[in-house]
């Protein structure tokens, strides 16, 4: 839960929020952003290293196309190890119509996936991503590379070796992700490597491209 807060607007959507997480946890990741400020008023039941207060990386929201009721999704997302998510994004207009605060709801489908039949019927399909939404957070393109090898190789991130680490780094240069202040330590926490291997590896990769 979110710490205590004065701002009105998470006294008022922390009851829905909660309700949420409460229903379908510990499966779903419910996060409030303020949409003037591009930060994380609040977070239930967190699958990330979020925090209240943390940078929301959200794109500029007067991009998006517009959306029946203002709800983008359900569309699908990544994390670090290979898990998919369905993911719903919900902004919520201010009293003069202005966007005030992005409700989203980062569902884990995989126990779905493993479900009996009937119980796969219960995963909502996936849309296009409302990719203005996305394209300043350099995290999810992050967890696209890597969780996305994962998927593609068939390997849990406790099985990488030396090269599997080295083709993620290099997909993560070409994705401008090295280039962003401090992302070293993010890569090597979702790598659940150390920094300094990180930094060894990209060494290794400066002399291969060198050579």
């Amino acid at each position: 839960m979110p710490a205590e807060s004065p701002d009105p607007r998470l006294r008022t959507w922390s009851p829905v929020c909660r309700a949420v997480a409460l229903l379908l946890g510990p499966y779903a990741e419910v996060v409030l952003h303020d949409a003037a400020t591009d930060i994380v008023l609040g977070i239930w039941n967190p699958m990330s290293a979020r925090a209240p207060g943390d940078p929301s990386l959200l794109g500029e929201l007067d991009e998006l196309e517009p959306a029946a009721d203002g709800v983008y999704g359900p569309y699908e997302k990544l994390l670090p190890d290979g898990r998919r998510l369905s993911s719903v994004s919900a902004v919520l207009p201010d009293d003069a119509g202005r966007p005030s605060v992005v409700l989203c709801v980062n569902l884990d489908r995989g126990p779905l996936e493993q479900a009996a039949a009937l119980l796969a019927g219960f995963a909502a399909p996936t849309a296009a991503r409302p990719e203005p939404l996305f394209e300043r957070d350099w995290t999810e393109r992050m967890n696209d590379v890597i969780g996305g090898y994962v998927r593609a190789h068939g390997r849990p991130l406790e099985r990488f070796g030396r090269e599997d680490r080295l083709a993620v780094l290099r997909e993560l240069d070409a994705a401008g992700v090295l280039a962003v202040r401090r992302a070293v330590p993010a890569v090597a926490t979702a790598l659940r490597v150390s920094r300094s291997t990180v930094y060894t590896l990209l060494t290794d990769l400066k002399h291969e491209s060198e050579a």
